[in-house]
């Protein structure tokens, strides 16, 4: 039977948290096609936010079992792992935007063309992503993510230090939104990125058709 190829999973540590429903989503989902390893900055825990009665079961569950307690996002090789996955929540703002870590695994991406996914929020960690030149690396890409117009209604607006939808455009990308805030997700290449945290099914079985693509052709 052949191995299974490798997934990473980089959740924000910060204390504005990862959605629940959206990480649940995203584990259970590639834990079905990849060996999944989880890494946050400085392998902090996750705090979840926006927990229901159906993820706080399953996290509780999850809470229990090894693979549950991060690694060091700074200790991560590239070349490990077949795909790349950045769930939603807040927290990512905080601190994968800037992480330096996560900007590094990212090039690699990039260059190697390999599966990269980030969903609501999370695709703030693909801010980080930018060259000795303050070049993004993923300028000319296609990407959603959540608007300015639904950020601004939003208690904790004031307090964001970046925006993605205006960073994106700011660096050279593309941005498109369903104003409706449902379901969408925009796919360029090897980047799959999700608007919201409704998108996250969606966005991840893209993840998967591309990355065992990618496998079948080695």
């Amino acid at each position: 039977m052949a191995t299974k190829p490798n997934c990473l999973i980089v959740a924000s540590s910060s204390a504005e948290g990862v959605s629940a429903r959206s990480f649940v989503n995203s584990f259970t989902l590639t834990t079905s096609a990849f060996n999944v390893q989880l890494a946050t900055p400085g392998g902090q825990p996750v705090e979840f936010v926006s927990v229901d009665d159906n993820s706080k079961r399953w996290l509780t569950d999850f809470a229990s079992k090894p693979h549950s307690t991060p690694g060091k996002l700074e200790n991560c090789d590239p070349s490990r792992f077949a795909v790349l996955l950045i769930p939603g929540g807040p927290g990512a703002v905080y601190d994968l935007a800037t992480d330096q870590s996560l900007a590094h695994l990212i090039a690699q991406f990039v260059a190697e063309q390999k599966p990269v996914c980030a969903i609501g929020m999370g695709v703030c960690g693909l801010c980080c992503a930018m060259d000795q030149e303050s070049r993004w690396k993923l300028k000319g890409y296609s990407v959603t993510g959540p608007p300015t117009v639904h950020l601004a209604t939003q208690s904790i607006f004031p307090k964001l230090p970046l925006l993605p939808e205006d960073f994106v455009r700011d660096n050279g990308g593309s941005f498109s939104c369903n104003y409706s805030d449902g379901n969408h997700v925009v796919i360029d290449r090897h980047l799959i990125t999700a608007q919201n945290d409704l998108s996250t099914l969606t966005a991840v079985q893209n993840l998967i058709l591309l990355g065992n693509a990618r496998q079948a052709r080695k």
